[in-house]
């Protein structure tokens, strides 16, 4: 089994956008560290280690099902697609990872990842080594929430899409819930680019890349949203936003 390596990033050769005392903007733990009174000079006291990574390029694994399980990653740049693979060979899309949202959470029940993560473009990762943020996690109450925080977030994503929603929603509650993670970052929630192939979304919302094609062509011909190409386009958000509120509002 081909065993994890988290490539290792010369911090000479890439910065974060931060200093010595501030975060990163796209830090996935920034906030609950900072409500704990905890700048990165006291972080470096404690030696909690966060590793750069990258850059991985487009198809490049982060970790692979099966892998030892040691560490979280959040991604700085770029957009990771996260994979299972059953026993018939087939693969099942879980999600698609953008800037300060963290992988490798649904690994910390046992002792390797259940699941593969892979770069759909050139991505920067930080590396947490996992018990180092547990023990401090444990003297830290708030970082330990916004684990739990994360966590509950890819639990009722999982949810979201176990329902019996039909495809028009799903597809809805897709591109909303995108639109509304990219706003969170300071990026355009009304255009954006898709980084993901047409076949992964459908795959990851549980249809086939003919009905995701049918049901874009639809939102189009109703004038809610242009796309061209791996571009969209909302258009009349009032509409998408009701159509996606079963899957999204709950």
């Amino acid at each position: 089994m081909e065993q994890s390596v988290f490539p290792r990033l010369n911090p000479r050769v890439f910065s974060n956008d931060g200093t010595d005392l501030q975060f990163c903007t796209t830090c996935a733990f920034s906030q609950a560290c900072l409500a704990e009174g905890m700048d990165k000079s006291a972080l470096a006291e404690l030696h909690v280690l966060v590793e750069h990574v990258g850059p991985l390029q487009e198809g490049e694994f982060v970790f692979r099902q099966g892998d030892p399980f040691d560490a979280i990653a959040a991604v700085r740049a770029g957009t990771v697609k996260t994979t299972t693979i059953d026993r018939s060979g087939r693969e099942q899309v879980l999600g698609f990872h953008l800037p300060g949202e963290v992988i490798g959470l649904n690994a910390i029940d046992g002792n390797t990842y259940p699941c593969s993560a892979v770069a759909l473009d050139t991505v920067m990762l930080c590396r947490f080594s996992f018990p180092k943020m547990s023990m401090l996690a444990g003297r830290l109450p708030g970082l330990q929430r916004q684990l739990f925080r994360l966590m509950s977030r890819d639990i009722g994503h999982a949810s979201m899409l176990a329902g019996d929603s039909s495809a028009d929603e799903r597809v809805a509650a897709f591109l909303i819930g995108l639109s509304r993670r990219l706003e969170a970052r300071g990026f355009s929630p009304r255009r954006f680019q898709l980084s993901m192939q047409r076949a992964d979304i459908a795959n990851h919302l549980r249809m086939t890349p003919e009905t995701l094609s049918r049901i874009f062509r639809r939102l189009q011909g109703n004038g809610w949203i242009q796309v061209h190409g791996r571009e969209v386009e909302l258009l009349d958000r009032a509409p998408m936003d009701e159509l996606a509120a079963p899957l999204l509002d709950h």
